[in-house]
């Protein structure tokens, strides 16, 4: 069951919301990127590589979650 973060809110509030989901997603992909990049140059520590893989893996599920919400909020 998903609510609506937005539900409620003034057009103001609504707008601030957005952004911080906007931006929120940003530093998701960065982090995503960083972790993906790093794992690429672990050559000689696979215990580190694939726990970096997990987190980018982790980053985008949240990626994912922030914009199913951000696009639920727009279509409303």
């Amino acid at each position: 069951m998903t609510t609506n973060i937005f539900k409620g809110k003034s057009e103001e509030e609504k707008n601030n919301l957005e952004e911080i989901l906007e931006h929120s997603i940003e530093v998701e992909e960065d982090l995503m990127r960083t972790y993906l990049i790093t794992a690429e140059r672990i050559h000689d520590d696979d215990a580190l590589k694939e726990r970096l893989e997990n987190f980018a893996e982790g980053n985008a599920k949240r990626t994912k979650q922030l914009i199913d919400e951000l696009n639920e909020h727009k279509e409303k």
